[in-house]
């Protein structure tokens, strides 16, 4: 088994989720206390995909948040860089591409809506990734990052990361993840992502307009949300 750096060479990074696949969604549940259906669905309210809309799931994994993004009707598309995640989604019915976040095979313009749930921290140059997601974004589009975050209030925020990061993720990881070892990195790098209001900067600093975040669960998770220049 293997887990990645926060170097997050994109070999490496592929390589330990593949590793994590067989067992990606029921870990995720578990480490989440079945918040992940909630952040899922959010995510959904936030980037409000509607019929007849193209829209692109990067970073997408298994496509469980492709499906959801695809209730109202929207065309939707799983792409990920990890082809055992692909493959560990292969039932569910969403187009399903193997894609680098830094040079999305798609063309300029192509999405009416573009997200990345959880993904983002694991790319290699962040900033370039939300870069190629504007690129491949029609003018006034929708970009929803939902993304792990700092908690805002202080006492949360101490319990969070000395219990759960510290103590209770690497437990859970050893009783259900197929690789246990690869949720030591995902501890580290949520450790070493930037708050809401840095994230913030960078979107906009990457071609976005109009970015505001809202914190769930505590600010633990933060949603943001940006335009394309029209």
């Amino acid at each position: 088994m293997s887990r990645a750096d926060l170097d997050k060479d994109p070999r490496d990074v592929a390589t330990m989720f593949d590793g994590v696949a067989r067992r990606y969604d029921l870990t995720n549940t578990a480490l989440s206390g079945g918040q992940d259906r909630y952040w899922r669905a959010q995510t959904r309210r936030a980037l409000a995909p509607r019929a007849g809309e193209r829209v692109l799931d990067l970073a997408a994994g298994t496509a469980v948040s492709t499906v959801e993004l695809a209730r109202d009707g929207a065309w939707c598309v799983a792409a990920d860089f990890s082809l055992g995640m692909l493959r560990a989604g292969h039932r569910r019915d969403v187009p399903k591409v193997a894609a680098d976040a830094l040079a999305l095979p798609f063309a300029d313009e192509s999405f009416d809506a573009v997200t990345i749930s959880f993904g983002l921290r694991n790319v290699a140059d962040p900033d370039a990734g939300l870069a190629e997601l504007a690129r491949v974004t029609r003018p006034g589009g929708r970009l929803v990052v939902c993304e792990f975050s700092t908690p805002t209030w202080t006492p949360f925020r101490v319990a969070y990361q000395e219990l759960m990061l510290g103590r209770a993720l690497p437990a859970i990881a050893r009783a259900v993840s197929s690789n246990p070892d690869a949720y030591l990195y995902l501890a580290e790098s949520i450790r070493d992502w930037p708050a809401q209001p840095r994230l913030a900067e960078r979107i906009g600093a990457a071609g976005w307009e109009r970015v505001a975040w809202r914190d769930l669960t505590g600010g633990a998770v933060a949603l943001h949300r940006a335009f394309k220049a029209a």
